[in-house]
């Protein structure tokens, strides 16, 4: 039985649909990450689902059980929410995470052992004396995350909650907060629309676009084998082709790009028109070909330094876009004008389906 689950989910606002979800769940233990470009509709979702919004149409269940609106205060406090900005109070850090467990009544020791341990998880047990408006911004978010956990909800809803935050701490402070849930139990809605936060937390990824609920799975299934083409897009696939598919035997797709023969996963039927989707990553470059797999001759277009990456973008018959490392790209003389050998083995094409397939 899932914890949460919503069902033929409608919210309008000023005469258009801000969501209609047919259906959506979190299952205990499960860090749900909910993906999208903003304007999706994800905070809306996220309101809804903490019994903060009301829907204009569908039914919200926990455990099984309808949810009235509005919903009982034991439910609420079953759940709790952080949102991108801290909404720290003023006083200290101790007061601002101790203060969910004061309106519950609890006081003396048992609150303060909750208090340090919340604290002592996101590494500012040394800042507890201090005033919450002497933080800096990722101080802030930790204790704005410490005041929400402190309270043991059985569910965590977290609306960008890393967002305003420099790359360095963001990354660090995901990294925490992951092992923090992992180690209370804890279920979790978190949305987002970076794709590290996404693939570093995710037990399921349920991308959103336009309101509309595109594709959940777990984060590999989403990542390599998006549904549709707005998921790759959104995803940065990278490669989208128009390809045919010729046979099908065992799984495998003999498809056709731009006169090359390749080997594709796919369900689709002989005659089928579709997109191979193929992640710039998943292409590897060589001096000449190999034993295995679908070679092509290739010409190098452009090298682009991206960091610890290059991108090289090549023509093998068709646009193909390609990610190396630093070191691949010196040892195989990655330039303009090189003449190189490109592999793609089944594995790495995905089909999805076209514009009008």
């Amino acid at each position: 039985m899932s914890l949460l689950r919503v069902t033929d989910l409608v919210v309008r606002a000023e005469g258009r649909t801000l969501l209609d979800l047919p259906l959506l769940e979190v299952g205990a233990g499960e860090i749900l990450v909910v993906l999208g470009p903003t304007g999706a509709g994800k905070s809306t979702l996220l309101r809804v689902m903490g019994c903060l919004q009301r829907a204009d149409g569908g039914s919200l269940a926990w455990r099984g059980e309808q949810v009235p609106w509005p919903a009982p205060l034991a439910l609420r406090r079953r759940m709790a929410m952080v949102f991108q900005a801290p909404l720290l109070f003023s006083g200290t850090v101790f007061d601002n995470v101790a203060y969910g467990l004061r309106l519950r009544g609890e006081r003396g020791s048992a609150l303060r052992g909750k208090v340090e341990a919340a604290l002592t998880q996101f590494h500012i047990a040394q800042l507890a004396g201090q005033r919450a408006a002497t933080l800096s911004g990722g101080e802030a978010q930790r204790a704005a995350l410490a005041r929400a956990v402190v309270l043991e909800p059985e569910l965590l809803l977290l609306d960008e909650p890393l967002a305003s935050l420099d790359a360095p701490i963001r990354e660090r402070l995901r990294d925490e907060l992951r092992q923090v849930m992992r180690a209370r139990g804890m279920s979790c809605v978190y949305v987002t629309h970076e794709l590290p936060e996404a693939f570093t937390l995710a037990d399921r990824i349920a991308v959103l676009a336009g309101g509309r609920l595109l594709q959940v799975g777990k984060p590999e299934e989403v990542f390599y084998a998006p549904n549709q083409r707005a998921v790759a897009e959104f995803l940065r696939a990278g490669n989208l082709l128009p390809a045919e598919v010729l046979s099908m035997a065992g799984g495998l797709a003999t498809v056709r790009i731009a006169g090359r023969t390749l080997t594709a996963m796919s369900a689709f039927a002989a005659g089928s028109r579709a997109l191979a989707c193929i992640h710039p990553e998943e292409v590897q470059i060589a001096r000449a070909p190999g034993a295995a797999g679908d070679w092509f001759d290739a010409t190098v277009l452009a090298v682009t330094d991206r960091g610890p990456t290059l991108r090289v973008d090549l023509d093998c018959g068709f646009p193909l876009r390609a990610l190396v490392t630093r070191r691949a790209a010196r040892e195989l003389a990655l330039r303009a004008g090189a003449r190189v050998a490109v592999a793609l083995a089944p594995g790495s094409v995905h089909l999805i389906p076209g514009d009008g397939a």
